[in-house]
């Protein structure tokens, strides 16, 4: 099979991942292998291929917002055929007996592994995951459309769920990139107003046309006091601004997996008045079941751009440079 494959971690260049061919996987006891057709690209595929996150396995194959159709199942397989049509996701299997799987909070188990980072991701014409954490596609989405829910999708949701919004609000956005994007809908189909913060002027143009009440930097004054935010950007520096603008109670959501340093921040405009600073981790199964439902009724529907398998460097690029509107999809 035809793979996109890191050797070396470093600063991302268009040579960071070699096309190979290598031997087709087979699949083991409990999993299903998957003929990929789409897989979007995520800033967490940066941080792997730049060293951000320390290598836990190379040579490594990324991805882990996969789509495609299992052609193959191992022994003791009962949940899939061949034929059908299923999504890979970052998480790609815990210990299942600790006090978090048992407590319904499987993302913070000690014993999790991911997708393109423990393991062989979807930067390939193949990939083998285990049949319980792979994720039945709703029909109404094309595989590329379907792609970017399987993690800036269901991170989203999540970072959306720990503001513990009602339906309304408002609510602050600091980043718009393919997480972002989704999110967006997400909370307009309920009712919340939408406030987005982003330095690159494309991204800001994309929040409007879904539906932003409001646009700016970062460091510009947010018109409304916000009910909760989600700092999206991977930049510590945006942490306080957020705060600053929350109301008494409010909260703000970390979202990435990754983060820059936090500057030091006064206890008054920041943290007083029970605001309340949370973080995210991964996933639950559940909340990407959640995810996908919701967005089929809604329905999302996500910016794509393009870019064949081969040119998997130049989107990452690309998403580096904050150059893509939406989400890189590579087509395989």
């Amino acid at each position: 099979m035809r793979a996109m494959v890191l050797h070396r971690q470093g600063p991302m260049s268009h040579r960071s991942l070699e096309r190979v061919e290598r031997p087709d996987p087979d699949p083991g006891p409990g999993e299903v292998r998957v003929r990929v057709r789409a897989v979007a690209i995520c800033r967490t595929d940066l941080h792997v291929v730049e060293g951000d996150l320390p290598s836990r396995r190379l040579p490594l194959v990324p991805g882990h917002q996969t789509v495609g159709v299992v052609d193959r199942v191992g022994p003791g397989c009962r949940r899939f055929r061949p034929g059908d049509r299923v999504g890979i996701a970052w998480l790609r299997s815990t210990c299942g007996v600790c006090e978090f799987c048992r407590s319904g909070a499987e993302n913070l188990c000690e014993l999790s592994r991911y997708t393109g980072y423990h393991e062989d991701g979807g930067f390939a014409e193949l990939a083998v995951v285990p049949e319980a954490f792979a994720y039945e596609i709703p029909a109404t989405f094309s595989d590329p459309e379907a792609a970017p829910l399987l993690c800036a999708g269901i991170i989203g949701y999540r970072a959306l769920r720990r503001t513990e919004l009602t339906r309304g609000g408002r609510l602050g956005l600091y980043g718009f990139g393919s997480s972002a994007h989704v999110v967006i809908q997400i909370a307009r189909h309920r009712g919340t107003e939408v406030y987005v913060a982003t330095r690159a002027p494309a991204h800001r143009d994309l929040a409007r046309r879904l539906g932003a009440v409001w646009t700016g930097e970062v460091g510009e004054p947010m018109p409304a006091t916000l009910d909760a935010a989600i700092v999206f950007a991977p930049a510590g520096d945006v942490v306080p601004p957020a705060l600053r603008a929350l109301r008494k109670g409010g909260v703000v959501v970390l979202a990435g997996i990754h983060m820059s340093p936090i500057p030091a921040m006064e206890y008054g405009p920041h943290l007083f008045h029970e605001k309340t600073l949370r973080s995210v981790e991964a996933n639950t199964r559940r909340d990407g079941e959640e995810l996908l439902r919701e967005a089929a009724e809604i329905p999302i529907r996500a910016e794509i751009v393009p870019y064949p398998l081969d040119a998997a460097n130049e989107a990452l690029l690309a998403l580096k440079a904050d150059r893509l509107s939406g989400t890189g999809v590579l087509l395989v």
